[in-house]
């Protein structure tokens, strides 16, 4: 499992974007950058820049993966055939810890890494810990029986600030994974622009 070194708050105040959509974020507050420099004067972003932002971005949605395992899936993206950039976004979204955030079974996808690395998920029945993990259309995802009364869980499911998407259908306490997404069907708060990633990594 990847460790976060930074604070998810920092991670959104230093894209300058509420990345996750939630109401508790800094951003939605103090705009500016984290720390004593924050609020200096920003210049002219280069494009090296901004396809480095865009990168950031989507590496920080997805849990702040490490450059070594977000460059992999980026390679492994484009050796499929297709446009490099959705087939990106389909194996970012396969990722076991973000089914488990789209079912609503965490608030946040750091918690939802912390309840598979815990071994509260079963996949079709088999309990798994690894977080990034590739599930495949039609596989089921269960809860484990102690992860039934977290309270976590229940206050997840509970948010209104996000549904779950088309291409999860979830219960109580199952979710199943029918499709892998295109980019207009992944429901993020702020733009994503994959494209930029390619561009990043094809200089």
């Amino acid at each position: 499992m990847s460790k976060r070194k930074a604070s998810k708050h920092k991670i959104d105040r230093r894209l300058g974007e509420n990345i996750w959509g939630r109401p508790k974020s800094s951003v939605n507050r103090r705009s500016y950058g984290p720390g004593q420099h924050g609020q200096r004067r920003k210049s002219k972003v280069s494009d090296f820049g901004i396809q480095l932002r865009a990168k950031q971005k989507l590496r920080g949605y997805y849990g702040d993966v490490t450059e070594k395992q977000f460059k992999r899936t980026y390679q492994e993206a484009a050796s499929m055939k297709g446009d490099t950039g959705q087939n990106l976004i389909g194996l970012l979204e396969q990722r076991l810890d973000m089914i488990v955030y789209r079912a609503k079974f965490a608030p946040t996808i750091f918690s939802a890494r912390q309840i598979v690395s815990h071994g509260h998920i079963r996949v079709n029945g088999v309990k798994c810990n690894i977080a990034s993990r590739r599930v495949r259309p039609g596989d089921i995802l269960t809860l484990g029986p102690k992860a039934k009364e977290m309270a976590l869980i229940a206050e997840a499911q509970s948010l209104a600030e996000r549904d779950v998407p088309d291409y999860v259908v979830a219960e109580a306490d199952k979710a199943t994974f029918v499709r892998v997404p295109t980019l207009d069907e992944v429901p993020y708060p702020v733009k994503m622009e994959p494209n930029l990633v390619v561009e990043f990594y094809s200089r």
